[in-house]
Parts: C-alpha cells; sequence; structure tokens
C-alpha cells in the first residue's frame, strides 16, 4: 500500500516513466510534445503519488495524504491498490476537480541528479539538475504543435518546463527537511490500513488488512512542549501537519469511488 519510486537520483525505474533520455538536441532535435485527449491516463496504474509539503493544503481536499513506511515520502491517495486511481474515467480522463500533484504535471519531463557518466544536463552546467524526458510518453511528437527547440536553443516551452523541474528539485528538499523535523520529533505512527468487511446476513465482519502507511501522531503533536510547538509553527511547519492530519478524513470518499468502480466492472468469465 505504501510503495511510490518518485526518486529524481537515477535514470532506473521511476514511476511513470518507462524510456528516460536526457533530453538533448543531438536526439530531440525534432520532437516535442501535442495536445492529446487524455494527458494524464499514465496515472492509471497508479494509486499513489508522491506530493510535496508545499502541496498539501491544496491536496489535503482532494484525498488522503500519507507517508511511506520505508521512505516515508508524502503520498497522495489516488487509490486502494496498483491499477486502480478512482480518480480517472474508464477513458483515461482525469477528474477536473481534483488536484493533481506537480510529480505528475511535470510528465514528460523529470529532473535527474546531474553528473553521471555519459549525460550531458539540458541546463546551465552550473546547474544540479539534469532534465530528461520519457521517450515512451504519448504525447511525445516528431509535428509537435510545442517543439523541444527552436534552432539550436530550447523553445519556450522546454525552458519553462526546465524552470519547473528546477523549482521542482527545491520542494523536494524542502519536503526531506520537513520529514527529518517529524523524525526528529518522534511523530510518525504506524497505521494499519483495512477495508470494511460485512458478513453474508448483512452484519459487520473482521475488516480486511489490505496495508500499513505512516501518518504523524496527533497526540504526540498535542504532548509537544509549547516552545517546540511554537518553533515549529514558527517555521510554518504546523500548518502543513494539520493538512494532513484533515485530510485522514477523506478515505471514506476514497473508498466510495472504490466501491462504484468495482461495481461498474464486468466480472470476467
Amino acid at each position: 500500500m505504501t510503495t511510490a519510486q518518485g526518486g529524481q537520483q537515477t535514470l532506473g525505474k521511476i514511476l511513470f516513466y518507462r524510456q528516460l533520455e536526457p533530453l538533448s538536441i543531438e536526439k530531440h532535435r525534432s520532437l516535442g510534445v501535442s495536445q492529446v485527449s487524455t494527458p494524464f491516463s499514465f496515472l492509471a496504474d497508479t494509486h499513489l503519488v508522491p506530493l510535496t509539503v508545499d502541496e498539501f493544503g491544496l491536496a489535503a481536499v482532494c484525498y488522503p495524504i500519507i507517508f511511506d513506511t520505508q521512505s516515508k515520502t508524502p503520498l497522495a491517495v489516488m487509490g486502494l491498490r496498483p491499477g486502480m486511481n478512482v480518480f480517472l474515467g474508464a477513458d483515461g480522463s482525469l477528474d477536473p476537480e481534483v488536484y493533481l500533484p506537480a510529480f505528475a504535471r511535470r510528465y514528460p519531463f523529470l529532473p535527474v541528479m546531474a553528473g553521471q557518466e555519459g549525460q550531458q544536463p539540458a541546463a546551465d552546467n552550473n546547474e544540479r539538475v539534469l532534465v530528461c524526458i520519457d521517450r515512451a510518453a504519448k504525447m511525445l511528437s516528431s509535428t509537435p504543435e510545442m517543439p523541444f527547440f527552436e534552432g539550436d536553443q530550447p523553445s519556450r516551452y522546454t525552458q519553462e518546463a526546465i524552470q519547473f523541474c528546477k523549482e521542482f528539485d527545491v520542494l523536494g528538499r524542502r519536503t526531506s527537511e520537513f520529514v527529518k523535523l517529524m523524525d526528529q520529533h518522534n511523530l510518525f505512527e504506524l497505521t494499519p490500513l483495512a477495508l470494511p468487511r460485512a458478513k453474508p446476513d448483512g452484519t459487520p465482519d473482521e475488516p480486511m488488512k489490505i496495508g500499513e502507511y505512516l501518518r504523524i501522531d496527533e497526540k504526540k503533536l498535542n504532548a509537544l512542549p509549547k516552545e517546540t510547538y511554537l518553533e515549529l509553527r514558527d517555521r510554518g511547519v504546523t500548518a502543513v501537519m494539520h493538512a494532513h492530519l484533515l485530510s485522514l478524513g477523506l478515505w471514506p470518499k476514497i473508498l466510495s469511488r472504490a466501491a462504484r468502480i468495482q461495481a461498474s466492472t464486468p466480472l470476467s468469465n
């Protein structure tokens, strides 16, 4: 339940991305992107999407925000299991009212730590971020509406994408600092995730455990010394924590959407 590969340190397997290539004029001079009817259909197999702490306020009204049990990465819960994203229609269209995490909005671009052997950064050499693209993204085109390059220079579209990737890297570091603070004050709590079940006669049965996740323990938060709490408040951290806690009230929304999808899925023979 709590695993989502959201790192940006290597060119290995990363959530959404199937064929990563460092963006270069030699390889991608004629490429760019064009509009497609369902640009976010790549989310279909994904039920957990990494979030940055700066997004908690907007995300907290759409879905639960949890933390991965291993990496402690903040995750947007968009479904209960792999292969079911409850915010996507059967045609791959995204619910227009749901907040889409920046991790997904940057697609097909991906910032990766620069300095890996044989790779040339698309941004300035002094930058620590190497910009890559998913060569398998369906919006990529050899007759693009928005080309990656104009002449020998990155297009305005590419420049804006590179800037977004740089900003995302900053947000990622801020998120790591937040997680370290939560660890420092021992505020994480391991929580089981269980689905309600009913017996054939309709009476409640034992819930079925499907996983576990980390959340901030509200009791531990309230037990912090006043000076510590005020320090966290002055650093803007308490607002992030409360947004997370507020979001946990949205589990019934995910369960309800999942149940409707399950009910509308034809049984296989």
